[in-house]
């Protein structure tokens, strides 16, 4: 278990609690290396165990899975945070993709599913269930066009929505890492938008991602 994904598990139902643990502990490469019943309690643990990803719900007593995504980036936490909740909606979605969650599953996500969804953010992707991809479609965001983007522009866009982190774009396309972030950078200035996940997601609805 030595090159094992670490995995938190934050939720204040210890039935899902121990459900989740039950599940991924059978897994070859994942371990499971604690619990916490809260936001408080989850950003607590990942100091002190520094797991390589967190399941974290979104609604829980006291400090939430939004305020725990923000202060786990204020003290520069690296673990890579994988929600998993009952909630869908855009107003419960966005603002905890925008808290730094690199990926947002429903509570009824098959088992065999949720294993691939912990190894894929793991390895850089950013991640979202079909319903919960359309939740943000739905939302208007950026205002730029597709011309405004240069031919490189455009294909690192389409590696961005087809989940490929930057190591991994910068291989494809044999640049620097450092040369894709300066375009990641100028797409989502041109294109008006906040973060990765808006720019996969515009990419979709413009058939970038084609």
């Amino acid at each position: 278990m030595a090159d094992a994904i670490r995995v938190l598990i934050v939720d204040d139902h210890q039935v899902v609690r121990r459900g989740l643990r039950t599940f991924l502990e059978v897994q070859d490469d994942i371990e499971v290396v604690g619990e916490a019943a809260d936001g408080a309690a989850g950003v607590a643990s990942a100091q002190e165990l520094r797991p390589d990803v967190i399941l974290m719900d979104v609604k829980m007593p006291g400090t939430d899975g939004v305020e725990a995504l923000r202060q786990l980036s204020e003290h520069g936490n690296p673990a890579r945070v994988l929600i998993v909740t009952s909630f869908t909606e855009r107003r419960t979605v966005v603002p905890a993709l925008r808290a730094g969650a690199a990926g947002y599953v429903h509570k009824d996500i098959d088992p065999s599913a949720l294993a691939g969804a912990i190894r894929s953010v793991h390895a850089g992707h950013v991640l979202l269930q079909p319903e919960v991809a359309g939740a943000l479609l739905a939302q208007e965001s950026g205002g730029g066009r597709p011309g405004a983007l240069t031919d490189r522009e455009r294909e690192v866009l389409a590696l961005i929505a087809r989940g490929r982190a930057n190591r991994e774009i910068a291989r494809a396309l044999v640049l620097s890492e450092k040369t894709v972030k300066t375009h990641v950078s100028n797409i989502l200035m041109k294109l008006d938008l906040a973060d990765r996940t808006q720019a996969a997601l515009w990419a979709v609805r413009h058939g970038i991602s084609d």
